[in-house]
């Protein structure tokens, strides 16, 4: 809240300053006539808005370094988040004994691809990729996709909804913290 008034006065300040220099540019280009003022106080006034324009200006260079700092700590915990997901999806393949072909089909599965799209990657019938998710929904201890794609996310999330873990599902190791 306190970042936000300083940013709106500092934008206040930017805009007088640059009302400041069009005015003094403009008048007299429209014919506009107005009080002359001492040429000490134009004087101190002209520093003051060329001041102000510039503290905007070295302002906005730190917010935008900040900006950018935030932005590459944000992608980089993302490509960790991304990294740890895949870390956790081949431990439990690895539990779950799946053949290759499986872990294949359990990939696209959980990436959202339709049993068709599937068995169009794999060039395989549609008939065999239904076989090989009941294959591994049974290894997993899960009844279908969503369940199958929850066991990861609560992997991730390390804190499951439900406090007992269900009689069928495979025991999940503890990750560490972030």
């Amino acid at each position: 809240m306190k970042g936000q008034i300083g940013f709106g006065l500092l934008l206040a300040v930017q805009l007088v300053c640059a009302g400041f220099f069009l005015w003094d540019i403009l008048t007299p280009l429209l014919g506009i006539r107005y009080a002359p003022v001492s040429w000490a106080l134009y004087e101190i006034m002209e520093i003051g808005a060329a001041l102000g324009l510039i503290i905007g200006v070295a302002t906005t260079t730190i917010l935008l370094s900040r900006s950018t700092v935030r932005r590459r700590q944000a992608e980089e915990k993302l490509r960790l988040a991304s990294g740890a997901f895949m870390d956790v999806l081949f431990e439990r393949f690895d539990q779950w004994e799946l053949t290759p072909a499986e872990r294949d089909v359990a990939l696209f599965s959980v990436k959202g691809l339709s049993t068709a799209e599937i068995a169009g990657l794999r060039k395989t019938s549609e008939g065999t990729v239904k076989a090989q998710t009941n294959a591994i929904y049974r290894k997993a201890g899960v009844s279908g996709r969503p369940q199958l794609l929850s066991l990861f996310i609560d992997d991730l999330m390390g804190d499951p909804l439900s406090a007992e873990p269900s009689d069928h599902a495979v025991s999940k190791p503890a990750l560490p913290a972030p």
